[in-house]
């Protein structure tokens, strides 16, 4: 369990509610902004004060309840849209990136994230954004037809956004961002999605980890789309080199702000090594994620599972199986 930095908001999210603005250290603010219709509830955004304006980490969700929200939030702590000179996004999932144009409309903020999930850079190498990888990776868990349907039907009503955002910076690779008297590093850490960016604030030893690595539960493996993506193994590395940082605080996109993060990283570790392992065992046995989805352990049984996270689950099925396969080729042999 992570130590939370505010029991209130830790409570909050227990409760299922969405907590108002939160004080994590000097100059940053935890802002979590409703998801209408989603079953997360919200989403968290921070803010960074610098001498020459804020750095918004993240910008939720394209709905006029995020919007409204955030901008009543940023108010009651003292700031205007104006005062945003830079928006740096974790990854490009719908409630990450939804009203960071709106944000550059209104102030001139510099938008950045990593190249791998900049949505130009995706439709030239992956063939589309997430719907596509989505139903590409789908045809590839041996599920049903009308399971395939389903799941995907459902999915376009929850996921489809325009997916046309224009970045300044789209950085390969680890980055710096230097706003005023702060600079934050982006570290590359792809598992999640291929171009997650975790951002560390050097000067006040905060990390933002986006959907790396929650207070907590599970971290939500990409969707494989090429011959050489291996999610689980990304997200491995990836949670060794936040632990490795040396930040005192975490702010996950989602949940609540905590502290001990080298050992939630190596909480996180251990659980999705367990799944591969488990994984590699059930090869033994089954050939594909729908007949060996329903052996993995979930937050309940699988056949109570809600029609999203059946979704969710059998997508990181199949980037299990394909960590397994990678480590221990002769299991598909």
């Amino acid at each position: 369990m992570s130590i939370p930095v505010s029991g209130q908001h830790a409570a909050a999210y227990r409760a299922r509610e969405v907590p108002g603005p939160l004080r994590v250290g000097d100059g940053v603010h935890a802002v979590p902004v409703p998801l209408n219709g989603s079953p997360l509830r919200s989403v968290t955004v921070f803010l960074i004060e610098t001498s020459d304006g804020l750095v918004l980490i993240d910008a939720g969700y394209e709905h006029p309840s995020c919007w409204e929200s955030f901008t009543a939030s940023l108010g009651e702590i003292g700031h205007d849209l104006a005062d945003i000179r830079l928006v740096l996004l974790t990854h490009d999932h719908p409630d990450h990136v939804g009203f960071a144009h709106r944000i550059r409309a209104a102030s001139g903020a510099a938008i950045a994230m990593g190249r791998d999930d900049d949505f130009a850079h995706q439709r030239r190498v992956r063939g589309g954004g997430f719907l596509v990888q989505l139903r590409g990776a789908l045809e590839r868990t041996g599920a049903p037809r009308d399971v395939i349907d389903g799941m995907y039907g459902a999915a376009v009503k929850v996921a489809h956004h325009a997916e046309n955002l224009e970045l300044d910076h789209s950085p390969e690779g680890d980055s710096e961002h230097v706003l005023g008297d702060t600079t934050i590093l982006g570290i590359h850490t792809p598992g999640h999605t291929y171009g997650h960016t975790v951002y560390l604030d050097t000067s006040r030893g905060i990390v933002f980890t986006g959907d790396t690595m929650m207070a907590e539960g599970p971290t939500q493996l990409a969707i494989p789309s090429l011959p050489g993506d291996d999610p689980a193994g990304d997200l491995l590395a990836s949670l060794d080199r936040i632990r490795d940082l040396g930040a005192e605080i975490a702010c996950p996109a989602h949940q609540f702000p905590y502290r001990d993060i080298a050992r939630r990283a190596e909480e996180l570790k251990a659980h999705h090594q367990a799944e591969l392992d488990t994984v590699e065992r059930l090869l033994r046995t089954y050939d594909t994620a729908w007949e060996i989805v329903p052996h993995l352990e979930w937050a309940k049984p699988w056949d109570e599972l809600g029609p999203g996270t059946k979704r969710f689950a059998l997508v990181h099925t199949l980037s299990l199986i394909l960590g397994v396969t990678r480590r221990s080729p002769a299991i598909m042999g």
